[in-house]
């Protein structure tokens, strides 16, 4: 059975191109980079010039860029290390409500050391207005961190004016770019990024490593110590076949990353259209004109993502959903409720991203998988069957009867 991968937000494969640039850091070249004979100088060189891309890619300067284990622990670090350095400033700190977990579970741990954070809501497309963001600021607000697209909708966020806002309030502002780097034009100069995650695995590049970007003159304590790598900011042997291949990764993507962003514009788009077109019920979450370029998420009434996913899954087909049932939750996306779904369309949600090797080929066998699907499980429907034949008040009063607001 063909597979075809439509999860490019959760990981991307290696490029063949990255794979063959990390291999012999894993065997002839494998010296550790704080040595200072000539197998670990070799190694160090070889860190410096990827430290020296990645810093390129964003326009940063080389010594801004420190390596961590991937956007899990750039956010950690970034969050966590500038509220501890800056505490005497003040102690609190502004996010959305739309933030990856690494984000939200950061902030709420540096609540359980007394540091007050402010979650914004944002409008029904999942995007932070700027105007919120001024209001939300005190005199005691030191960091600010909003990411710069989201990873379940794809809303990309006003990031420039929200920096030049928070600068206006004399705070430092952070970004989440893991969805972004590599996908989208970013130069952390030009939009007043003070700090900035990024994450290999995201751009065809190998799992286990990121960055963080630190603006020359933030003041940050360390995550990890245990040693003077990364110049004293953090701790650990430098995984060095794993930076290389980073390096290598932005670097293929930087090259291609107009014609293949307006390639994936093109299949969103049409997948997009298809979807609006052929399926009843369907509700496209997140921002059409600022979105990611491979983001599709829609939200399906009367069926339940879980049922979806595996009926898909079963047809060979690699997609998310937006309820996290499948984790062993019954919980559906924080996103999806903070753009104003109710929790019974927020959990028949379904993501598709799009990647380098997908075709409209591949788009519409999904989308005809999904038609399909769909038909199957709403089949079994009563409320299906009532708005099928028209009787929308007969669905609005079920709806109301079982304790749901009814948003079709």
């Amino acid at each position: 059975m063909k597979q075809i991968y439509l999860d490019h937000a959760s990981t991307t494969p290696v490029r063949e191109e990255v794979v063959e640039a990390m291999v012999p850091y894993f065997s002839e070249k494998f010296g550790n980079p704080s040595s200072i004979y000539p197998l670990g100088q070799e190694a160090s060189d070889a860190v410096a010039e990827a430290r020296e891309v990645l810093a390129g890619v964003i326009g940063a300067k080389p010594r801004e860029i420190f390596f961590t284990s991937g956007g899990t622990e750039s956010d950690n670090w970034a969050i966590k290390g500038f509220a501890r350095a800056n505490a005497a400033k003040g102690k609190h700190i502004i996010t959305s409500a739309i933030e990856h977990h690494a984000v939200l579970h950061t902030c709420q741990a540096l609540e359980r050391e007394g540091f007050e954070v402010t979650y914004l809501p944002v409008d029904e497309h999942g995007l932070v207005r700027v105007e919120d963001f001024k209001a939300a600021m005190r005199p005691d607000t030191i960091l600010a961190t909003i990411m710069f697209a989201n990873n379940e909708i794809g809303t990309i966020e006003p990031i420039a004016e929200l920096a030049a806002a928070a600068h206006e309030a004399g705070v430092v502002f952070h970004t989440d770019a893991v969805q972004a780097f590599g996908h989208e034009p970013i130069d952390v100069s030009e939009m007043g990024i003070d700090m900035l995650s990024a994450s290999s695995h995201k751009i065809y590049g190998p799992k286990g490593v990121g960055l963080l970007y630190v603006r020359k003159g933030v003041k940050l304590e360390n995550l990890i110590d245990g040693g003077q790598q990364e110049r004293g900011k953090r701790g650990s042997t430098e995984n060095v076949p794993g930076i290389i291949g980073f390096a290598e990764a932005a670097k293929l993507a930087q090259a291609d990353l107009a014609p293949e962003h307006d390639r994936q514009l093109a299949l969103r788009d049409h997948a997009i259209k298809r979807i609006l077109a052929e399926i009843p019920a369907a509700k496209l979450n997140g921002s059409w004109e600022s979105r990611l370029a491979n983001n599709v998420n829609f939200s399906f009434e009367f069926i339940e993502g879980e049922g979806m996913l595996l009926q898909l899954a079963a047809r060979g087909i690699c997609v998310s959903s937006g309820s996290a049932c499948t984790s062993g939750s019954l919980d559906p996306s924080h996103v999806l409720l903070a753009i104003g779904l109710p929790h019974e369309i927020a959990h028949g949600s379904l993501r598709m991203t799009i990647g380098r090797a997908t075709t409209e080929e591949d788009v519409d066998f999904a989308i005809d998988s999904l038609k399909t699907t769909l038909a199957n499980l709403r089949m079994m429907s009563p409320l299906y069957e009532d708005y099928q034949h028209g009787k929308v008040e007969s669905v609005i009063a079920n709806l109301k009867a079982a304790g749901f607001p009814y948003a079709s």
